[in-house]
């Protein structure tokens, strides 16, 4: 089985470190890296399209790409590997990826870009910042990769899993639990400064605090000490209310028409 990891904590992070240790070694498994050079968190789903893309080999043999994590799987994938992988798995993330947070998660987005080119695709993120317990961590990624393949779920057709592990150690962890994504309140407000040159700079402000956090969710499970996991689905279409919008279109086409003849 061949796997790609990427991340969007850059190349060096101490999670695709360890999640490349972890899953390299599994019997039978080879393991790729293609990461982004730098820090790309909350990058999403971008992809660079009006500056060249450069490749560089590190010491350790990580690949590591001056993009954001959907680059560096899109051109993997697209040319660079040579080969089609048999799994995308992105992280160990430094920080939760749950509710909101999955939209704007270069984590997810690089798991994504997998998942678009037909590739089964894991995030993987750890709940808190800091990397405590990481190596825990990277054991339940290797334990749930090593489940899949022998369930034949890997190689399959294309699906993809956020899975958010609480900092604890592997004995404490709680069993994996299926859940949907909870929601946040809103962002807190933007952070204004002053630059040297007495221009006002504007700081993006921090997450908003769990909303819907009631059981079922992920929020609910990490905290009770499981490890969450989400399927995901890329079709934003609000299929519940496609009836009112047909109403709604229809008169706005009429109303359009009679404008027009008028």
């Amino acid at each position: 089985m061949k796997i790609l990891i990427s991340n969007d904590d850059g190349y060096q992070a101490p999670g695709i470190v360890a999640l490349h240790d972890a899953l390299q070694s599994l019997e039978g498994v080879e393991v790729e890296v293609v990461a982004p050079e730098h820090n790309n968190s909350a990058k999403s789903n971008a992809l660079t399209l009006h500056s060249p893309l450069y490749v560089h080999k590190a010491h350790n043999g990580f690949r590591y790409v001056n993009g954001t994590p959907a680059d560096c799987v899109h051109i993997a994938l697209t040319g660079l590997l040579g080969y089609r992988p048999d799994l995308v798995v992105s992280g160990i993330n430094n920080g939760a990826n749950m509710g909101d947070d999955t939209i704007y998660s270069g984590t997810v987005g690089a798991a994504m870009e997998g998942y678009l080119f037909g590739i089964p695709a894991i995030a993987f993120s750890q709940v808190d910042k800091g990397w405590g317990e990481i190596e825990a961590a990277a054991a339940k990624a290797r334990e749930m990769v090593a489940l899949m393949r022998s369930q034949n779920l890997v190689g399959e057709s294309p699906w993809l899993l956020n899975v958010n592990i609480p900092n604890m150690p592997l004995s404490a962890l709680r069993p994996i639990k299926l859940c949907r994504l909870g929601r946040r309140h809103a962002a807190e407000r933007v952070i204004v400064q002053e630059s040297p040159r007495g221009e006002a700079m504007y700081w993006i402000g921090g997450a908003g605090a769990a909303k819907d956090d009631a059981e079922g969710t992920d929020f609910h499970a990490t905290a009770q000490g499981h490890v969450s996991i989400t399927p995901l689905k890329v079709d934003l279409t609000d299929h519940d209310n496609l009836g009112y919008w047909a109403q709604t279109a229809s008169q706005l086409v009429a109303g359009a028409s009679a404008a027009a003849g008028g």
